[in-house]
């Protein structure tokens, strides 16, 4: 239990595939400009990297080493074009908003990275933790990078009026240059965030040595 905890937090923090990894950034900064779509990449992200996982983990053993690459990827590319093709049926709105960046999915590093270092080698069960975790991860910093910038930049979240009539909005943020800046005080805040967790593990650690001695 404790190596899938482990597993799963890792995608949240320590592993967390944008602001530790850094793979994956193109598409998370074009489309934070509004909540919305950031809970549509966070939806479509997570989708195809669970769905990819688990059939790639239950056929790896089949799967031939010297041809791994394009059946992992017409396997991500399939579970893309099932996204893509569902959001232009029931969502048309936000697959107009979110452009090319849906079908990019096919190439994205951190689907791609997960399934040739983790579900090509490990179980169904430890892949579905993974991606969920690693999914979570990626849509949290989303929805934070996103949620700042519509509230900064329109005043808005989600559409709704947050900020009072009299407010200015910042244009600065609706703009790549003020996504950039959310994301580098996230890169700084997850740092700060990972630090305090390992700290708190080692003070841990060492209270349970001296209580055992």
């Amino acid at each position: 239990m404790k190596r899938y905890l482990k597993i799963f937090t890792a995608g949240l923090i320590s592993d967390n595939p944008l602001l530790m990894l850094m793979i994956g950034l193109c598409s998370a900064l074009a489309v934070t400009n509004n909540m919305a779509n950031g809970i549509g990449m966070g939806l479509a992200m997570t989708f195809v990297l669970l769905c990819s996982e688990v059939i790639i983990s239950m056929f790896r053993k089949l799967i031939p080493n010297s041809i791994r690459i394009p059946i992992f990827i017409i396997v991500i590319a399939a579970f893309t074009t099932i996204v893509d093709l569902s959001m232009k049926a029931w969502t048309p709105a936000l697959s107009e908003a979110m452009g090319v960046f849906i079908p990019l999915i096919v190439v994205n590093c951190i689907i791609m990275g997960r399934v040739e270092a983790f579900s090509s080698k490990e179980g169904v069960f430890a892949c579905v933790i993974d991606s969920i975790g690693m999914g979570l991860g990626y849509t949290w910093v989303l929805l934070g990078i996103a949620a700042i910038r519509e509230l900064l930049g329109d005043g808005k979240i989600l559409g709704f009026q947050i900020m009072p009539d009299s407010y200015q909005p910042i244009l600065f943020f609706t703009l790549p240059p003020g996504g950039f800046l959310v994301f580098a005080l996230f890169i700084s805040m997850n740092i700060w965030l990972k630090k305090l967790i390992d700290n708190a593990g080692a003070r841990a650690g060492k209270s349970g040595k001296e209580a055992v001695a």
